[in-house]
């Protein structure tokens, strides 16, 4: 069973050690006359962090084990390992034994909260899944760093979207955990993929698969979200939602006769990517997490683009998104909490973030690995930010969400089938026994 360990090392060496970013004390001025104060704060900043590393070392005794629990995609699991290795590489007189472990972002809170004390001492989590592990007592704050400061190497939005009641519980890692539409180009005009309209005609045309994963709360959230519906979260943790109303009865209609199309599909992943490799599939809504697997079969004609417009009562409505972040999080009750930060600085610093969006297309939230990141699906997902809100729903959303998109791919939209959903997404949140 772990223990929760604070160190004394961190209390009294980390607590009162000024932010460091990385490299910049090293760096030499052309005139030192004019920073010498600058320089002087900077090298103390330096010495100060690289005291805290070395007293790290000094009172590390034995094996250094820790836990990294990541996406269980083989792009991850490899960047992952190697990031990992070369962070044991920089510290030869430790013996490290980290083990790699996969588990779905998506179910990464589920998988922590199952026990969080035998829970990996790292892990990665999407942003929306922050406040019931803070909650659960089950991340460490990060009250300090030892090699950079995040509030001057990560964008703003990322760096807040990691925090809880005013103290940063996250460390950036990803800023592209978003959808937008994928497509081939050498078939689809742009166009073509301007509107659901145009875009499932084309699809008839050339007898092709376009589509959205209707029947998942994520995506089904764009649609009426775009219509002019609204869905927030409560303190409570319960949801305010009026899909129920005029205009969301007008989008579900709306979504209901283009899901009718014999070219529109609603995939979930692995599907999709079947169907993908089976050249059918030349539009399809996804993410930056599927961007090797539509580069590769759409070959010369990969393309992306914001998400298209949709016909609501007659009028052209922008479809709207989720937008969000991952996290590199340290287990509250780590085996070896100082090891634990440095290894999840590691992790985020700007030339571990080149290196995952170079294995998994998943877009930097460092500014400087940021600035070196292009792609048509990074670029799409720049479009789509104008339209997209971070989630922030309550878990009765899920289940209903789900049942109110499989209702509109059966073609049984109705007031009632809209009121019985609304209803089971606002109901009362049950108290813990």
């Amino acid at each position: 069973m772990k223990r929760k360990l604070v160190s004394a090392l961190l209390v009294s060496t980390m607590a009162m050690t000024a932010f460091v970013g990385c490299g910049s004390a090293a760096e030499e001025t052309a005139e030192p006359e004019a920073t010498s104060e600058t320089d002087a704060s900077a090298s103390e900043s330096e010495t100060s962090s690289e005291d805290a590393i070395a007293n790290l070392i000094a009172s590390t005794e034995g094996t250094v084990n820790i836990d990294l629990w990541c996406s269980e995609t083989e792009e991850y699991q490899t960047v992952m390992k190697s990031l990992c290795d070369d962070f044991e590489a920089q510290y030869p007189d430790v013996d490290f034994n980290i083990t790699l472990g996969a588990v779905s972002e998506a179910d990464m809170k589920d998988r922590v909260l199952e026990d969080v004390e035998a829970a990996a001492d790292v892990f990665v989590f999407p942003d929306d899944q922050l406040e019931a592990l803070v909650k659960a007592g089950a991340l460490n704050e990060v009250a300090a760093q030892y090699t950079y400061d995040m509030n001057d190497t990560d964008t703003a939005a990322t760096v807040e979207a990691g925090q809880y009641d005013g103290k940063q519980y996250g460390y950036p890692f990803t800023a592209s955990n978003g959808y937008f539409l994928y497509y081939d180009a050498s078939q689809l005009s742009e166009e073509d993929v301007a509107s659901w309209e145009a875009l499932t005609a084309k699809a008839e045309e050339l007898g092709k698969e376009v589509g959205c994963e209707i029947a998942n709360g994520w995506y089904l959230y764009g649609w009426f979200q775009g219509a002019g519906c609204e869905l927030t979260e409560n303190e409570d943790q319960s949801n305010n939602c009026d899909w129920n109303s005029e205009t969301g009865l007008a989008a579900a209609e709306s979504l209901q006769s283009l899901a009718s199309s014999k070219a529109f599909k609603s995939y979930g992943n692995d599907d999709l990517l079947a169907n993908l490799n089976d050249g059918k599939v030349v539009a399809y809504v996804s993410g930056t997490w599927n961007v090797n697997a539509f580069s590769e079969a759409y070959g010369d004609g990969y393309a992306a683009t914001k998400l298209p417009t949709f016909q609501v009562n007659g009028e052209d409505k922008q479809m709207a998104s989720y937008s969000g972040y991952k996290f590199v999080g340290v287990n509250a009750y780590a085996e070896n909490t100082g090891w634990s930060m440095l290894l999840a600085e590691y992790l985020t610093q700007a030339t571990s973030q080149e290196a995952v969006y170079e294995a998994t297309g998943e877009g930097p939230s460092n500014e400087e690995a940021l600035a070196k990141a292009s792609s048509p699906a990074l670029d799409a997902l720049a479009a789509q930010s104008e339209f997209a809100e971070l989630q922030r729903v309550g878990g009765n959303y899920w289940d209903p969400a789900a049942a109110l998109g499989k209702n509109i791919l059966d073609g049984t939209v109705s007031q009632q089938v809209l009121d019985d959903a609304v209803a089971g997404i606002t109901q009362a949140v049950a108290e813990a026994e």
